[in-house]
């Protein structure tokens, strides 16, 4: 029952997307009320909810007689994380995706802009929902019926049920991925009304900055989720999916930032398609089986389906975005040292940052059919590319706080310089670092410095305004990261020993020492766990616990790492192995210094963005389209 109506629904879902393109395009084409479009996105939405309604309702009474419920739930799960079953493999995922990409849709809808504009978007929109309609309904339908009706299933992946992070990560990164079709919309339609467009970048921006920060705060809460879960005691590993989530952050940086300087049409098409089409390759990666991951999903269908739109989707923003019209002549040549000079370098270096993973994302997938050998992109090649770009970019973020008076830039410059400076000599002659982590202190501290320095101008100027402080708050988190990722790869130690009860394994001045194992069993699963006595700069610690646990529905072992967090530092506990008489085990130690401070800084970012993302969605956008913004930066650049 549940699952012809699941079908049914599905069915509906894809009536109501293709109807809602046909009615929009009615209203760009014919100028025909919008009420009867506006109603077909929200039946359109409505649909996608009640098919995500309809699985988590199966899921929670344990209907194994639907095929997803019969892979991925099971009666020994959880609540909690029956309900985040639902997007925790490929078919259900695409409801999730449906369910944020219709409540974009509908809300985008319901704004007023210039009728054409917003009707040409629509349609761009509704395309979109379309195509993931079908191939949810044709390639990818959860709710297919599955013979003879298992009695339980295995639950989801044991990976997806070791953290609560399940339950707020995938629907972050989906609105940070699906909030990017609003701008691709935007720029898709400005050239097909002419005059009318012009001000299409003031009213993608605000859903830009609304997207940037979900996406900023969905790879923040990923890489603590994979520091936390996975036990290998990183964050990222450059993983090919975690780099389909960077892709777009990197471009819609660079998009937000370029919207800061007028005239700049060609960019600005340019970074917003760009930003939505690596979504889509994202999602191409990541569903297809195209590519090797713990964070992508198994071989499906859906790749060449996926493909095929995100090779249509590349020929009609290029067909579309070459018909605009010719940028206004410049008059006067820009100042070498200017805000928007240094907003265009930066633009330029996320661009090339993003490009230079871009190659190291896809090169294995296309050597494999050109020669017949897989070529392997390790994490070597990005720390010796786009890591050096990107202290290059957290560099230049730390100059245009000295612009607002140029007559006295070198002298504001002179305190950010000497802390940077400073700072080298002194990590330098304490602790030798390495080139690398050096100039990423460095660069740290020059930003750092020289916002503190504009935070007390702001503060005397104005008052404490959060949205006039939201580019400071977002470059100061930046600046964070760098330190807490430059730290903990410079200074990090670790070291892995089978120990004996009573052997220590010491890291530095931190030791732990084999107590004892257990063995347990329980609903779904059996776990054993090292207990370890922990001793920390010759003080005794707590015990600690980390744990293999082994979950025989999926056949699988995973490890639950013991995390120390300090302020300074993280202890890092991993039980590799135990022998078979639980008399030794084999364990890893790692001491990782500052991570705590790229939590806080992602946190900080993400805080940024949405305090822009609020002061930008209070300036309305003038129905005329000639409303300039008053910018506030993100990521790297200038703020004003």
């Amino acid at each position: 029952m549940l699952g012809d109506l699941g079908t049914a629904s599905l069915a509906v879902g894809l009536a109501c997307a293709t109807l809602t393109a046909l009615l929009w395009l009615r209203v760009a084409l014919f100028d025909a009320p919008v009420r009867t479009a506006r109603l077909g996105s929200t039946a359109t939405l409505a649909a996608a909810a009640v098919a995500c309604a309809l699985l988590e309702t199966a899921l929670l009474r344990h209907d194994f007689s639907v095929r997803f419920v019969a892979e991925n739930g099971g009666r020994h799960v959880p609540l909690y994380y029956t309900l985040t079953s639902l997007w925790s493999a490929l078919d259900g995922s695409l409801l999730l995706w449906l369910l944020v990409l219709g409540g974009y849709a509908a809300l985008l809808a319901r704004r007023a802009y210039p009728p054409r504009l917003h009707a040409y978007a629509m349609v761009v929109v509704s395309v979109v929902m379309l195509f993931f309609f079908a191939l949810s309904s044709f390639a990818a339908n959860p709710f297919r019926p599955v013979s003879p009706v298992p009695t339980d299933g295995p639950g989801p992946n044991p990976l997806l049920q070791q953290h609560p992070a399940m339950g707020v990560h995938p629907p972050l990164l989906y609105a940070g991925y699906l909030g990017l079709v609003v701008p691709f919309a935007f720029a898709l339609a400005a050239p097909l009304v002419g005059r009318d467009g012009r001000g299409w970048v003031r009213m993608a921006r605000p859903w830009a900055l609304v997207a940037w920060a979900a996406l900023t705060g969905g790879i923040g809460l990923g890489a603590w989720w994979s520091y936390a879960v996975l036990g290998w005691g990183g964050y990222w590993a450059w993983d090919p999916v975690e780099n389909a989530s960077l892709l777009p952050w990197l471009t819609a940086t660079a998009f937000l930032h370029t919207t800061l300087v007028r005239g700049r049409t060609a960019w600005h098409s340019a970074l917003a398609c760009a930003s939505f089409l690596l979504v889509l390759l994202g999602t191409f990666l990541t569903r297809s089986g195209a590519v090797a991951s713990v964070h992508a999903f198994t071989d499906s269908p859906l790749g060449p389906m996926l493909l095929g739109f995100v090779l249509l989707a590349v020929v009609v923003s290029t067909v579309l975005t070459g018909r605009r019209a010719p940028e206004p002549a410049r008059t006067g040549r820009p100042r070498a040292l200017s805000r928007p000079t240094l907003v265009l370098v930066n633009g330029v270096l996320l661009v090339t940052i993003a490009a230079v993973v871009l190659i190291g994302t896809i090169l294995p997938l296309l050597s494999a059919p050109l020669d017949g050998t897989r070529v392997s992109v390790g994490p070597a090649y990005y720390q010796r590319t786009a890591v050096p770009l990107a202290v290059v970019v957290l560099l230049v973020l730390g100059v245009p706080p000295a612009l607002r008076d140029r007559s006295a830039a070198l002298r504001r410059l002179a305190a950010p310089a000497g802390a940077g400076l400073g700072t080298v000599a002194l990590v330098g002659l304490l602790s030798r670092p390495g080139p690398a982590a050096l100039t990423a202190f460095g660069a740290a501290a020059f930003v750092l410095t020289g916002l503190a320095g504009e935070l007390i101008h702001r503060l005397r100027r104005s008052g404490p305004r959060p949205g006039r402080l939201a580019g400071l708050v977002a470059h100061a988190g930046l600046a964070l990261v760098a330190v807490g990722v430059a730290g903990s790869s410079a200074y990090g130690r670790d070291a892995e020993r089978t120990l004996r009860v009573g052997e220590t394994l010491r890291v530095g001045d931190v030791a732990v020492r084999l107590v004892g194992v257990d063995r347990t069993g329980g609903s779904g699963s059996m776990a054993v766990r090292a207990r370890l006595a922990l001793t920390a700069s010759g003080r005794a610690g707590p015990t600690i616990t980390p744990a293999l646990r082994y979950h025989p529905a999926r056949d699988t072992a995973v490890t639950v790492p013991a995390i120390g967090t300090g302020l300074l530092r993280d202890t890092y506990v991993t039980l590799i192995a135990v022998s078979e008489d639980s008399g030794s085990a084999t364990v890893r130690l790692a001491v990782n210094p500052l991570v705590s401070l790229i939590w806080a800084g992602g946190a900080l970012t993400a805080t940024g963005g949405v305090l822009a993302a609020a002061r930008s969605a209070r300036r309305p956008a003038a129905r005329d389209g000639r409303a300039v913004p008053a910018p506030v930066a993100v990521g790297s650049g200038a703020a004003r």
